[in-house]
């Protein structure tokens, strides 16, 4: 911190007013496309590289936001690139903060989308692994990130208030889960 004309405190750089570093966490997006009849959901099955953090798990789809992209452009895009298709309607169903979830321990903070039309045909799969669709039903069935399966039925219920959730990981697990809707 440094101190201005007037006495005035300012920030320079990434340093906040009382002189810690601020919670920056990687900003990401993650979507779940439904089949047109609803039914379905298409996953990604990370089984693509050997030095995957998620291979061999099936999750949505999705990716870091880019500078001077907001959310629902960065939601957009990762679905054109890994799936191959344009999304036509998609909902914010919630976010999710997860504190310690990267590789090295980095800390992410999701957007979380249903996306509800399309246009296009899904790829068959993509540089991080197969694209399949799941039976909405049977998505418990699938290796996945333990966390997913705390706020994985959020996406997907008939409560229309998004949902803000908190998930510390540690060592690849969740440590605890936290949410609540507005």
């Amino acid at each position: 911190m440094r101190v201005g004309n007037g006495g005035r405190r300012y920030t320079v750089g990434f340093e906040s007013l009382d002189g810690t570093m601020p919670y920056a966490p990687i900003m990401g997006t993650l979507g779940f496309v439904l089949s047109p009849d609803g039914t379905q959901v298409l996953m990604i099955h990370r089984n693509a590289r050997a030095d995957d953090q998620h291979l061999g798990k099936y999750n949505g789809l999705g990716g870091k936001l880019e500078a001077n992209e907001d959310v629902a452009a960065g939601m957009r895009r990762e679905i054109m690139e890994e799936a191959g298709i344009t999304c036509t309607s998609m909902r914010l169903r919630g976010t999710v903060n997860w504190p310690g979830f990267g590789l090295h321990g980095e800390d992410w903070f999701g957007f979380i989308f249903l996306i509800e039309s399309y246009t296009g045909t899904p790829l068959a799969g993509n540089h991080e692994g197969a694209l399949q669709w799941v039976a909405r039903d049977r998505l418990h069935e699938l290796p996945m990130w333990d966390g997913d399966r705390y706020f994985l039925p959020l996406v997907f219920d008939d409560d229309p208030r998004p949902f803000h959730g908190v998930m510390p990981y540690s060592g690849g697990h969740v440590v605890s889960w936290s949410m609540t809707r507005m």
